[in-house]
């Protein structure tokens, strides 16, 4: 199959709603980290990834036509060399909106001292991802705005350099349909635009699991 489209985007910056928006076009399914709670299967990959391993890209992606959010994200360099056709998607959206999103999500999570141990599979997720997001991404810090904010902004110029424009959307899914649209070549949907994933959305998910 292949991906057709690869997210470059931190986490907490809608790529649930761009997941949704790409399956609604055709684009589905869509890799994101929804994905590992619905399939444990996968985490092994991942705890590959972040140990160094070299990956079958194909194989981590078996079935999936595009990829956005936290795992993918994390390896956007290599998938964009792996799938030199595929369009890139960096998600964005105002620094200070995403930092407290972030910081009261993602980084709460990581950061917290639980009294219960989780399931395994979600014990092996949440260590892959302080590897990957904590101390690959941050530095090691979770809870330091400024750090946070300087890897957000580094990444946002890292994959402008790297991506040729034609190549590249930088998007806030609060624009909607039409630039999407106008970059995947594809008509707009009557519907309105996908709005996921909210603070309280999120705890729902990761303390419940996928409904």
């Amino acid at each position: 199959m292949g991906l057709k489209i690869i997210g470059s985007g931190f986490g907490r910056t809608g790529t649930m709603s761009l997941k949704r928006a790409l399956e609604q076009l055709a684009f589905g399914p869509c890799h994101h980290m929804e994905e590992l709670l619905l399939h444990p299967e996968q985490v092994h990959y991942w705890q590959g990834i972040v140990a160094g391993q070299r990956m079958n890209w194909e194989e981590v992606f078996a079935g999936y036509n595009s990829q956005v959010d936290w795992p993918g994200a994390h390896v956007w360099r290599d998938l964009a060399a792996a799938y030199p056709q595929a369009k890139v998607i960096h998600t964005v959206r105002p620094e200070e909106d995403w930092w407290r999103s972030f910081s009261q999500t993602i980084a709460a999570l990581l950061t917290s001292d639980q009294q219960m141990p989780p399931p395994p599979h979600i014990l092996a997720m949440m260590q892959m991802a302080r590897e990957m997001i904590s101390a690959q991404t941050f530095g090691g810090s979770l809870t330091d705005q400024e750090t946070a904010l300087a890897a957000y902004r580094r990444r946002i110029e890292e994959v402008r350099a790297a991506i040729p424009p034609e190549r590249l959307l930088v998007f806030d899914v609060a624009e909607g349909w039409q630039p999407l649209c106008r970059f995947l070549d594809v008509a707009e949907p009557a519907m309105p635009f996908p709005r996921l994933n909210s603070t309280e959305e999120w705890w729902r998910l990761v303390k419940g699991g996928p409904q």
